[in-house]
């Protein structure tokens, strides 16, 4: 059954995957982060890397492929089974998987770390800066799961709900980058006195950061809802082939 590995985990899952996690090293382990605490910009930079960008490549990548399939098989059958089949565990992962749910926890995520005093506090305490990181891209992956349903997971939506799942979310992006945008003044004080990278003035640094959102965002979340959008008026013969090519997969997987 290993043979089939090469089949399942394609180039281009491997190339997404690979990509996620650059861009969550970019986020936090690269230079960049070195500058988030001078410039709003680059702090904006490195949410959207961390929670818009990074999890669907991760997602799309379907690392738990290579995982299940690196496991002693005796190990897996002994070990991860049962506690993937435990009843507490299913019922966390039902909470979880619900989309109402996925779109929660990003929306709060988003607007709860972007507080003034939690964002302040954030920018002092290092600890605090790490778990907000590790917030932006955990509630990511959550967002993004109902939109992208990796396996092994069932969709519990109609898949023409997603698109307008996908627009709600640009909703609490749209609130946030509209008050940073046309604020008359800085909302986050500690950049009022962080030296200055380029000669912008600390609201013309918020005022950046706000638009990069509010159009990143945007692009973000518009191009996999045309995507989804043109797969569900696609003709059914069209979408057949997809369809069996999933399933192949998956019983090919659970035969292992």
């Amino acid at each position: 059954m290993r043979s089939v590995i090469p089949n399942l985990i394609s180039l281009g899952r491997f190339a997404g995957f690979i990509a996620g996690i650059v861009f969550v090293w970019i986020a936090i382990g690269s230079r960049l982060n070195a500058f988030d605490d001078a410039l709003l910009t680059v702090h904006m930079v490195q949410h959207l890397l961390l929670m818009s960008i990074a999890p669907p490549l991760i997602l799309l990548g379907a690392p738990q492929l290579p995982l299940l399939h690196g496991l002693p098989r005796s190990f897996a059958c002994s070990v991860v089974s049962p506690i993937l089949r435990s009843s507490p565990l299913k019922r966390v992962g039902h909470l979880i998987a619900n989309p109402a749910f996925c779109w929660l926890a990003a929306a709060l995520a988003l607007i709860g770390w972007h507080v003034p005093a939690v964002f302040q506090l954030a920018l002092r305490w290092d600890w605090l800066h790490e778990l907000e990181h590790a917030c932006f891209l955990g509630a990511g992956l959550l967002f993004w799961w109902p939109v992208i349903q990796p396996w092994p997971s069932v969709a519990r939506w109609q898949r023409w709900s997603i698109p307008l799942y996908l627009f709600c979310a640009t909703l609490p992006c749209d609130a946030l980058s509209a008050f940073l945008a046309f604020c008359d003044r800085v909302v986050y004080s500690p950049y009022l006195s962080a030296p200055r990278v380029f000669a912008w003035s600390p609201l013309e640094d918020q005022q950046f950061a706000a638009a990069l959102m509010w159009v990143s965002v945007t692009i973000i979340l518009v191009v996999p809802a045309v995507v989804i959008t043109m797969q569900i008026l696609a003709p059914d013969d069209a979408r057949t082939p997809a369809r069996g090519s999933v399933g192949t997969r998956r019983l090919l997987i659970i035969g292992r």
